[in-house]
Order: structure tokens, then C-alpha cells, then sequence
């Protein structure tokens, strides 16, 4: 990554300022993009907790599509397809983190399409709308947020344009193939063939101690590990090993009958230790307003200078959307959610209530996630602890009230899936904004793809969670679909609410002291000047999932590491460019696969041994012990592919720049 790029009113800004930026095939592919890329992020949430940035793999898939289709397409066309695409991702994860959790509290069977949908869709316009008046205070005149990951993805716009030729082009093309081949290849054979297991996992009893360990055998762990790096994934593992390695044991023996061991251990997770990430991540995300305090006012003193001047003095390739769209468009939301509000509760009063906390929090969450995100980067905003802090807020407010039952629990559900919309949504867009900035690219026109992309997005949203927990064992909230985010919501939700509903106060209680000591320890880290920081969000996070998921994440960090020490400081994220995009070609091909599948299953097709069956009359089913060692082979194969396919095929200077990360929950 460039430590500085060109500023927007630099020579490239100017040399750049008449090239085309929305044409019919930005449009186009930016649509489709947005749609892939929501669809695969839907899956990737249900299964890691998390969602994969998809600004830099959108904007190196729209630069080799236009160069393979075209030798006439600018940097701006490119960059306005990633910013669109990268609305899709974000507006994913603000759904999957909040809807699914209508389906676990038993509100809804199935999910409501047009309910979904017109969530999504304001949730996302909104999170757009209310982060136009704060553009200048965090985008533009805020010199304090680097915004490192939009800095990356404006360094990888100019260093293709200016320097990648057709071969170079070629092989970046074949890099996301064949990841996506290696992750598609993994879905068929544990979903289709069932010839593999997605986990291997055991557990035993020593004395009165319950000891477990177990890792998934996904690939597309693997590379969400190598995109968010050691770090990140250090911290993710230490989490999962607070809870599964250290607090199962110490915790003992469940009550009451359990088939085996391994069901006794998530029997304790999902019923008493969970809770302890619950209380860390609270404290996160307190912890993450209170280290926003003074961006908030900034942002209020500029909404009220926007509103009282407008935009006079503003040249006109740096002005946003008119007010009069902004007020239009606004308007229109509110009017919907309040519908979809009355729709969930059939009570006036709660409705109105529900609204107005809707629009305060989403307002104040944009602020919040928009600072952290110019701060840190989308690998490290807390959007759960952001939207944990919301179903509080709400929560209190509706029992202040005194709403209970179903449509208290309905009322703050859809509160906080707004506010996780425009959270993730808004990050997303001052992130994209920023690199706008960089490559001179107009606001007005980002924001308008911006629009397109959540709107073309959020008609997929439902479909696609549909699919999955239709066509899925177990469905989301299952084994295979853990939903934790969702599931977290769900039992915040009944714990406060609900009859028969009560939350271990006493394990949140112990998370949340022991996210105060994290916190403690990353301000001993931060005030030593060690590179390395013990930062809270991911590590609640990894307390808060199945320990499955953390070993492959660590592993896929522990590869990102071994190709970055190979070569000289500085160089590090341009040896890991051919990584990246082979990961993200990994997430892709096992994502849309497994969502490929699913609609398989929806026609009645199934897996191959029903095909078999209903053709030939034949059936197969592969013993346990064989696919133990079919697996562990498969695991062995597929790590040393990965390995080998994600290392730079450059020398030790490099010739790419480039990183990305994820929206960790």
C-alpha cells in the first residue's frame, strides 16, 4: 500500500476529470456485481460471523473485465463498478446479522420477502443519505482518518491503470479463477458428493473436565484468515480459546443428558459461555462511542453548516446529491419502515416509537461507524457491538414503556437490523468516497451507484436467506449455519422480553469484566508502542462462535504471514496482491457454489447419492471412517494448493499494492 496517494486535486485528479465515469457498462457490471457479491457475502456471514470487503476484488474484476473486453475504459468507470458492487457486500451483512433472528425468536416460519427487502433496502439508503452531510467532516477535512483500506483500493486503481499489461491482466484473471475452482470444489464435495466432512471435531471427558477441539474443513476460512491477516486472525483464535479451550473445561460437566460428548460441549456454548462474548462485545461497543465522542460533534456542527449554506462555493465535481433528492428519498424510507413497523406490531404507538429510534440511532451509528472505518479500517469496526448497543437502547425504551412479549421483541429486532444496515452501508460509502477522492472520481455520481447497488442488492437478500435455511440440515441457526450474530439478537431479545426467557446475567456479567481487562491490556499495548494490539471486538467475536471457524482463520493468517516476512519491509502488501485476489476468487467459488446448491435442492435435486437414487435406482452412502481420511487428505491437499496458488509470483520489490479486510461482526 502507498503511504501517500495522489490528493484530489492533484495531477492525476485533473487528469482523470474528463474521463467517462457512469457508463451503460458500469452500470451493468456494477449491478451484477452487487448482486454476486451480496449473495456470496449472505453465505459467508451465516457461516464465519463475518462479511469480506469487496472493494478491491470489485475493483481489480471490473479493471481485467474492461481490459480483456476493451483497451478504452478509464480508472473512474473501474472505480464506479467497485462502488457499487461494495454496497452490495456491505448491505449483507447488515441483513444477515439481524434478520435471521425473526426466524429463531418463532415470529416468522419463513422469511417475508417483500418485509426483508424493504428493510434492506432503507437500511441501506439511509446509511448513504445520512453519511452526504458528514462527507467533508470525515472524508475531506479530517486529516486524523487515513482510511487506509480506501487508500489501498485507490493505490491498486492507479497502479493498474498506469503500469498492468495485458498479460499481467491475464494472470490477476487467472489468480480468481482458480481459487474460485478450489473453493467450488470443496462445496461439491462435502455438499453434493458428501464424500468429505465440512468439520472434524472431537471431544472427551477427563474426571469432571470436558475437553474439545475441532476445525472446519472449509478453504473459504482459510482465505477470509489470509485477507484479514495474522492479526486479526490471532485475535479471533485467542477468542475461541477463552471460551472452547480454557472456559468449557473450567466450566465442568453440563446437566442433564447429552448423546456425546461433542454435543455437551456446544450444549455449554450455546447455553452458558456464548454470553460471556456477549458481555465483551457490550463493552465494546461502548467503548467504540466513547472513542468517537469528538467526531460526533464535528459531524453535527457540519450538518448544521450544510443545512443553513447548502452547497454554494462548492465547485461542481465535488458536489454531493442535491437536498432536495436527500429529502426526497428520506422521506420515502420513513414512510416505509413506518409501515413495516405497523406490519410487525399492529400498534400505533409502539410503531411511532420504534421509527423514531430507528432514525436517532441510525443517525448516530453512521457517525460512529463511519470514524471508526477512516480510523481502523472495515477489519475492525464493531458493527455488533454497535448494534448490541441499539437493541439496549431499545430495549430500555420499550420497557420504559411497558411493551413486552412478541412485539416488543419484533419492534427491536427491526431496530436493529436498520441500525446494522446503516452502519455496515455507511462505513462502506465514506470508505468508497475516500478513494473516490483519491482517483478524482465526482461524489454525487459514487453516491448515486452507491443507490444502485443497495437497490439491486436488497432484492436478492430474501431469496437467498430463503434458499439456505430451506435447503440446509439444521437450517440458519443450525450446525452448518450458526447465524451468530443473528442468534446473539435472538436471545438479547427473549431475555428481555419473552416469558420463558432469561439471560446468564452472571456469564455476561464475566465477559463484560473481561473485555474491561482487554481493554486495559490493548492501552498497555498502545502505550508501549507495540505493534501488536489486543483489540476487543475480535476477540469477543471469536468468544461468541463456534470454535470450528477460528483454527482455518488462523491458519489462513499464519500463510499471509509466511508470503509477506519473505521479502523486504514494505513490501509486504505487494507480495501478498496475488493472495488476495486468489482468496477472494476462494470465497466466491464456495459461497456462490454453495448457494448454487441450495437452489438445486429447491428444484428437488438434493445431493448426488438422491440423484442416483431417483435415476438409477441406486443408492450410496460413503462409511464414516472413509470419509474421516477422505477428509483429513482433502484438508491436506487443499491447504497445500492454497498455499502454493497464493504466493506472489513477483520478486522481492514487488510490482502491486493493494490490501483489504473484512467487516468483522
Amino acid at each position: 500500500m502507498h503511504d501517500q496517494a495522489p490528493s484530489a486535486s492533484g495531477p492525476d485528479h485533473l487528469s482523470h476529470s474528463a474521463a467517462p465515469e457512469i457508463t451503460v457498462r458500469v452500470i451493468i457490471l456494477g449491478l451484477m456485481l452487487s448482486v454476486i457479491m451480496g449473495a456470496a457475502n449472505v453465505y459467508v456471514g451465516l457461516v464465519a460471523g463475518m462479511t469480506v470487503s469487496a472493494s478491491i476484488p470489485a475493483a481489480v474484476m471490473a479493471m481485467i473485465i474492461f481490459k480483456l473486453l476493451s483497451r478504452s475504459s478509464s480508472i473512474l468507470e473501474a472505480n464506479q463498478v467497485q462502488t457499487c458492487a461494495s454496497a452490495g457486500e456491505s448491505l449483507a451483512a447488515g441483513v444477515i446479522f439481524t434478520m435471521p433472528a425473526m426466524i429463531l425468536i418463532g415470529y416468522w416460519t419463513d422469511f417475508h420477502y417483500w418485509a426483508v427487502t424493504v428493510i434492506a433496502m432503507t437500511g441501506g439508503l439511509l446509511g448513504i443519505l445520512f453519511m452526504i452531510p458528514m462527507r467533508r467532516v470525515f472524508v475531506v477535512d479530517n486529516k486524523d482518518l487515513k482510511y487506509p483500506e480506501g487508500v489501498a483500493c485507490a493505490a491498486v486503481l492507479q497502479a493498474g491503470e498506469s503500469t498492468q499489461g495485458e498479460e499481467e491482466t491475464r494472470q490477476e484473471a487467472w489468480s480468481l479463477v482458480q481459487g474460485g475452482i478450489l473453493g467450488a470444489a470443496f462445496a461439491l464435495l462435502t455438499k453434493f458428493f458428501q464424500v468429505i466432512a465440512g468439520t472434524l471435531e472431537g471431544a472427551t471427558v477427563i474426571g469432571s473436565r470436558l475437553l474439545f477441539f475441532g476445525a472446519d474443513l472449509s478453504p473459504m476460512l482459510v482465505a477470509v484468515g489470509f485477507i484479514v491477516r495474522l492479526h486479526v486472525a490471532v485475535l479471533i483464535f485467542l477468542g475461541g480459546a477463552l471460551t472452547w479451550l480454557i472456559g468449557i473445561p473450567l466450566y465442568g460437566l453440563p446437566v442433564g443428558e447429552t448423546e456425546s460428548a461433542v454435543e455437551a460441549a456446544y450444549f455449554l456454548w450455546s447455553t452458558q459461555l456464548r454470553f460471556v462474548g456477549v458481555g465483551a462485545m457490550v463493552v465494546g461497543g461502548f467503548a467504540s462511542l466513547f472513542s468517537v465522542r469528538h467526531g460526533l460533534t464535528a459531524a453535527l456542527r457540519e450538518m448544521y453548516r450544510s443545512l443553513k449554506h447548502g452547497q454554494e462555493g462548492v465547485a461542481d465535481r465535488e458536489r454531493d446529491l442535491p437536498a432536495v433528492a436527500i429529502l426526497v428519498i428520506g422521506v420515502c424510507c420513513v414512510a416505509m419502515l413506518a409501515l413495516v413497523n405497523y406490519q410487525f406490531t399492529h400498534g400505533g404507538g409502539i410503531t411511532a416509537l420504534s421509527t423514531v429510534v430507528m432514525l436517532a440511532a441510525g443517525f448516530f451509528f453512521t457517525a460512529v461507524a463511519s470514524y471508526i472505518v477512516g480510523l481502523v479500517g472495515n477489519s475492525n469496526s464493531p458493527v455488533s457491538g454497535m448494534t448490541i448497543t441499539a437493541v439496549l437502547i431499545s430495549g430500555g425504551l420499550m420497557t420504559l414503556f411497558r411493551y413486552s412479549g412478541m412485539e416488543a421483541m419484533v419492534a427491536t429486532l427491526g431496530v436493529a437490523a436498520i441500525v446494522c444496515c446503516v452502519a455496515c452501508t455507511s462505513g462502506d460509502v465514506c470508505n468508497d468516497l475516500k478513494t473516490g477522492s483519491l482517483v478524482g472520481a465526482a461524489p454525487r455520481r459514487q453516491q448515486f451507484m452507491q443507490i444502485l447497488g443497495v437497490l439491486a442488492a436488497a432484492l436478492v437478500m430474501a431469496p437467498v436467506l430463503e434458499l439456505l435455511h430451506e435447503t440446509t440440515e439444521g437450517g440458519i441457526g443450525g450446525k452448518e449455519l450458526p447465524a451468530p450474530q443473528a442468534g446473539l439478537f435472538a436471545s438479547l431479545v427473549k431475555g428481555m422480553f419473552a416469558h420463558d426467557g432469561a439471560l446468564p446475567w452472571d456469564k455476561i456479567a464475566i465477559g463484560a469484566a473481561t473485555g474491561v481487562v482487554i481493554l486495559m491490556i490493548d492501552w498497555g499495548l498502545r502505550k508501549s508502542g507495540s505493534t501488536f494490539r489486543a483489540h476487543l471486538m475480535p476477540i469477543a467475536v471469536g468468544m461468541y462462535l463456534p470454535f470450528g471457524i477460528a483454527p482455518p482463520i488462523l491458519i489462513g493468517g499464519l500463510i499471509a504471514y509466511w508470503h509477506s516476512r519473505r521479502v523486504a519491509a514494505g513490501n509486504q502488501e505487494n507480495a501478498l496482491h496475488r493472495g488476495v485476489l486468489f482468496s477472494s476468487g476462494t470465497i466466491a467459488g464456495e459461497a456462490l457454489t454453495s448457494v448454487g446448491l441450495a437452489i438445486l435442492a429447491a428444484l428437488g435435486v438434493g445431493t448426488f447419492s438422491r440423484v442416483l437414487t431417483r435415476t438409477l435406482g441406486v443408492s450410496y452412502q460413503v462409511p464414516e471412517s472413509t470419509v474421516t481420511v477422505l477428509s483429513l487428505l482433502a484438508a491436506a491437499a487443499g491447504l497445500a494448493l492454497f498455499f502454493v496458488l497464493s504466493g506472489s509470483n513477483k520478486d522481492a520489490a514487488g510490482q502491486h499494492s493493494g490490501t483489504m479486510g473484512s467487516k468483522s461482526s
